[in-house]
């Protein structure tokens, strides 16, 4: 499902890395190159001192616990889970959130898979067992996205929660933290299908300086460690960039954002899910 994602760590020394592996840039970020990037990359100390290769996010290095897995998920397996979600939303149908006490809706569409489901509405934001408008529970995890937190999450307890935002082509999702968990250790990971993204990164505060960069079809973003409560959001789907159709149930759909969560504590789980 992936390449071989283990981290050549750059401390002091100049040493170049092979094309297939992520390299830690900066204060533990990770970021995965292109499989075609046939330039080697030095790094001296903390300096990048040579061109860093097309559309990695170097400005993503100036926050620590960003961990960037570009295409980590082959055009197969992209279309693999595409057809999954098309199969979540036949069970749970995609929902409008709007926005506590104002009843502002989102830009977004979505819906949830795992035993617990993240809503918002007027009365606020949390999780729950049972879809809002179905009353059903909501559908199991695919066992692909199992699979992808066992592998890039570095948690022991398993996702309670999958997010699935649905963007259309003017949809955005605006800077805020993912606070509504028990755990901060556990980090969000999310996955990118469909249209790229712009995605923006900053700190605990919503006015702190922000990173940009494009999520595309495949990545996948890990926010955990000193990032896990950073502010960050959508600003732009770059429409027609999509390297891969998305399904029936997604025909007007730009992009497809899918956000693991760990909701409790790993000892203290009640939701079905193994710590």
């Amino acid at each position: 499902m992936h390449r071989n994602s283990e981290a050549l760590w750059f401390d002091c020394l100049a040493v170049p890395f092979a094309v297939t592996y992520s390299v830690t840039l900066y204060r533990g970020v990770v970021l995965e190159p292109q499989r075609a990037l046939s330039r080697v990359l030095y790094a001296f100390g903390r300096t990048v001192v040579s061109q860093l290769p097309l559309n990695l996010p170097e400005a993503c290095a100036e926050h620590a616990g960003v961990v960037y897995h570009r295409q980590y998920l082959s055009k197969d397996a992209q279309m693999a889970l595409s057809a999954q979600v098309c199969d979540i939303i036949a069970a749970a149908p995609l929902f409008q959130p709007v926005m506590p006490r104002t009843g502002k809706p989102f830009s977004v569409t979505m819906t949830n898979c795992g035993p617990l489901g993240w809503v918002s509405d007027k009365a606020g934001y949390r999780y729950q067992p049972l879809h809002p408008v179905t009353g059903e529970p909501w559908p199991p995890f695919p066992p692909a996205l199992l699979a992808l937190w066992r592998a890039v999450a570095g948690y022991d307890g398993m996702p309670e929660a999958c997010l699935i935002n649905i963007y259309g082509a003017t949809a955005r999702m605006g800077s805020h933290q993912d606070r509504d968990e028990a755990d901060f250790a556990a980090p969000v990971v999310s996955v990118s299908l469909g249209d790229a993204a712009t995605f923006h990164v900053g700190g605990l505060k919503r006015g702190d300086a922000k990173s940009r960069f494009r999520l595309e079809s495949g990545d996948v973003l890990v926010l955990g460690g000193a990032s896990r409560l950073a502010f960050h959001g959508i600003d732009k789907v770059h429409v027609g960039t999509s390297p891969i159709p998305l399904g029936a149930a997604l025909a007007d759909c730009s992009r497809v954002n899918l956000t693991l969560r760990r909701v409790n504590r790993a000892s203290t789980s009640s939701c079905g899910v193994a710590p």
